[in-house]
């Protein structure tokens, strides 16, 4: 996951020079006579790597915009924690200020995209960024047999 503006930057270079990369590497596959079929199996995996991360920039980008993904059961919350800081252009410097806490906290917690945080914890730093979540409970239907109790 893309934590900044500075990585971003970075992928957005990297992206272009992988293209180059395998456009060359296709050129060389090409000149030792493979066919259509033999050149894709070879670029595949480095193929697979490129779009992948065409797919965290893109996912960057969303989140700078304002567009979040759905949190279910709280997977995902520290994504989410992230992701708004992000939108709001607010560094990992500025979020350690707000929480009184030392900037390499932040980045360590982001890198482990806040593994286990506290609801006490994820709540001062929702506080911090000025954001007020909301949930919603959904109650699952389940078929459950005429002896099973169903608890919420």
């Amino acid at each position: 996951m893309i934590r900044n503006e500075v990585e971003y930057q970075e992928a957005v270079t990297r992206i272009q020079q992988e293209a180059e990369r395998i456009e060359a590497q296709r050129q060389e596959l090409e000149a030792l006579n493979l066919n259509h079929e033999e050149v894709e199996r070879a670029l595949g995996p480095i193929r697979s790597f490129h779009e992948q991360f065409k797919e965290e920039v893109a996912s960057y980008e969303r989140l700078k915009r304002g567009e979040f993904e759905e949190v279910e059961n709280f997977y995902g919350v520290g994504r989410l924690l992230i992701a708004l800081r992000l939108a709001q252009g607010v560094s990992q410097r500025e979020l350690a200020k707000r929480l009184g806490v030392h900037e390499s906290q932040v980045s360590r917690d982001e890198r482990n995209e806040y593994h286990g945080v506290t609801l006490d914890r994820a709540n001062r730093i929702l506080d911090a960024l000025g954001v007020d979540l909301r949930t919603q409970v959904v109650r699952l239907e389940r078929n459950h047999g005429p002896n099973e109790s169903v608890s919420a």
